[in-house]
């Protein structure tokens, strides 16, 4: 963004060694390239070490995978179970986890610097709805091992195109891919093999646990199971290709509602500590729509615009994925009189004509007919296939928790307040901050003992209508 500015154009190039980097700095540039242009922009590299299949392999990743029919492939896939109309049948089972989420909050509520602890619940909240939703299993706490491999897949499937090029030489260097595994600093490489061995646990265990359950006929209903069950998508693949395909949707299905899903929930915090009169205003319509001592569901979302509002504005000033995963041009392209090669990477910054006073946290924005929807998923022909998924979760767990705890700031021993400090943490794919003060609480004592009546209405397993 400074650099657009300096150089006064909303487009320019970089060259990162033997990569172009092409940079967007407003929505009319994206929009035109990435969005009518899209056929020439929907291309994807993200790096040698995420692809080549002597490390990583995971080329044929749904997010990873070229603009070409296993692509489409996926993309139906998905669209044909997340579609608009789709996704009302797991509000049950979205609405369920975030009832248990405000319990188990509850319980972490006390601590000095809670930080930490509401993150992973954040984390365990959204990866047991993906979970179910995908392969139909209830996690069985923090500690389920495939919960684990899951998390540790996807996290080093986001480090790996991101991380710095002199620690993975190979993204700047494809040759490099021949060196032996005992050469002098090949570490990277000993890197690849545990980075691929885990990968591939996170892919085979739950996927043949599901297999299983479908023979026996005993599968919960879950977006795998379906397709399983002889679905018209997958009966022309043989057995093989349908297995190593379905095993990566179901992965990315965690991994595209687990991370930056969490991640929003850990910005909506720091947006509460840091705003408390939205937190209020928010509140305030919550209590006037659903009455003091109830919680929302999904038949409310309508009748609160200020909280939908609010979480625009926290999915605008904290994007989950700050400049997108970077698209690729096709084949090449001439753009107001630049010509743009192909296997150029097009990155996406902050667009500020289109939101004045950028870093002031302001849901009322929107109310302008003129202010354009946040775009937090995407563009064009990669836009996220589970964006209206995504809305609703983020729609139930904010309503949720601003209906009974308050976020505020925490203060030092003489009683001042301390205001923290919200920065990014290191390079990945999605936003990640880095751990901030706050404090949180019941809003008041009703509202403690609300949770806790709820909690003992809530069973453990959530339900399904798929």
């Amino acid at each position: 963004m400074k650099l657009g500015k300096q150089l006064n154009t909303d487009i320019f190039s970089l060259k990162v060694f033997q990569k172009s980097i092409l940079v967007l700095n407003s929505a009319q540039a994206a929009s035109e390239l990435l969005e009518k242009r899209s056929a020439k922009y929907s291309d994807r590299d993200l790096g040698t070490m995420l692809t080549n299949p002597a490390l990583l392999d995971w080329e044929n990743n749904v997010v990873a995978a070229g603009y070409g029919e296993l692509w489409r492939h996926y993309r139906r896939m998905l669209n044909n179970e997340l579609n608009a109309r789709g996704v009302v049948r797991f509000h049950g089972l979205q609405q369920h986890q975030a009832r248990l989420l405000l319990k188990r909050l509850l319980k972490v509520a006390e601590g000095p610097e809670p930080f930490h602890h509401v993150r992973n619940e954040f984390f365990y909240a959204m990866a047991c709805v993906m979970f179910q939703l995908g392969y139909g299993y209830c996690l069985q706490g923090h500690d389920d091992p495939w919960y684990q491999q899951a998390r540790l897949a996807i996290h080093n499937f986001a480090k790996s195109p991101l991380i710095s090029i002199l620690d993975f030489l190979v993204n700047a260097f494809p040759v490099l891919v021949y060196v032996p595994d005992w050469f002098p600093g090949a570490g990277w490489k000993r890197t690849a093999k545990a980075w691929k061995a885990i990968k591939q646990k996170a892919l085979d265990e739950p996927y043949e646990w599901v297999k299983l359950q479908v023979a026996a006929g005993t599968a919960e209903r879950s977006i795998l199971s379906n397709l399983l069950q002889d679905h018209k998508l997958v009966s022309d693949l043989s057995i093989q290709e349908r297995d190593k395909r379905l095993k990566e949707l179901a992965l990315i299905i965690y991994g595209g509602g687990t991370d930056t899903s969490a991640s929003l929930l850990v910005s909506f915090v720091a947006a509460m500590t840091q705003n408390p009169e939205a937190q209020t205003e928010a509140q305030k319509e919550l209590d006037n729509v659903l009455g003091p001592m109830a919680l929302p569901t999904f038949e409310d979302k309508e009748r609160l615009p200020y909280v939908r509002n609010l979480i625009r504005e926290v999915m605008r000033l904290y994007p989950v994925i700050p400049s997108g995963v970077p698209h690729v041009c096709f084949e090449d392209d001439i753009y107001r009189g630049y010509t743009i090669p192909k296997g150029t990477s097009v990155a996406i910054s902050r667009d500020e004509e289109n939101y004045p006073t950028p870093e002031v946290f302001d849901p009322d924005r929107y109310l302008d007919p003129n202010v354009p929807p946040v775009p937090g998923f995407g563009w064009g022909r990669r836009k996220c296939p589970g964006v209206y998924f995504a809305e609703d979760s983020a729609f139930i767990f904010i309503a949720s928790m601003l209906s009974v705890f308050t976020f505020s700031k925490r203060a030092d021993a003489d009683g001042k307040e301390i205001e923290p400090v919200i920065e990014c943490g290191p390079s990945a794919l999605s936003l990640e901050l880095n751990p901030f003060d706050f404090k949180f609480e019941p809003r008041s004592e009703r509202h403690r003992q609300l949770i806790i009546d709820n909690a003992a209405q809530t069973t453990h397993k959530p339900p399904m209508a798929i």
